[in-house]
């Protein structure tokens, strides 16, 4: 028996839903606006927070959620504009590894400024302090939901494995 989302539920479901399009709208036109990509711009940051800049290349695509391919195909950009390189691992060949250059790097520590500027406008401006603790709590047992749900796991991985 299905149990409905109560009113209060079904409201902030709503406003979840009828602003989640339009704030990942804003942000990607934001860091559009100085030539990157969200996608491409999750990639240089999780490069730039990795030792060395560099990341395995399956551990950079299950952090972005992306197939190997989809991967392949977000990085291509990149490599071509010379912000990431690829290249074999030192410690097992069999390895692919993703690594910031210092062209990406050059090109995130320009952006980063604007991109925090468009989450705080876009965001945080609108928010008191309890609110943002509250967003905080809210989406940390969200996420700790999915990935303690047996379905999310295998869903995710299904997602991530390439087909056959």
């Amino acid at each position: 028996m299905t149990e409905w989302l109560t009113p209060a539920e079904m409201r902030a479901w709503r406003a979840y839903i009828g602003t989640n399009a339009d704030l990942a709208s804003a942000l990607e036109g934001d860091l559009l606006a100085e030539g990157v990509g969200l996608g491409d711009y999750q990639v240089l940051v999780y490069l730039s927070e990795a030792p060395d800049r560099s990341m395995r290349m399956c551990d950079l695509a299950e952090h972005l959620q992306l197939s190997p391919s989809g991967l392949t195909r977000r990085l291509d950009g990149l490599v071509k504009g010379g912000a990431v390189v690829r290249q074999g691992s030192e410690s097992d060949r069999r390895v692919m590894m993703a690594v910031l250059t210092d062209v990406g790097f050059a090109t995130l520590e320009r952006v980063a400024p604007f991109h925090v500027a468009s989450v705080r406008r876009r965001i945080f401006d609108h928010l008191d302090a309890a609110q943002v603790s509250a967003l905080e709590s809210i989406f940390t047992a969200i996420n700790q939901g999915l990935h303690a749900d047996p379905a999310c796991a295998a869903a995710r991985l299904t997602a991530l494995t390439p087909a056959t």
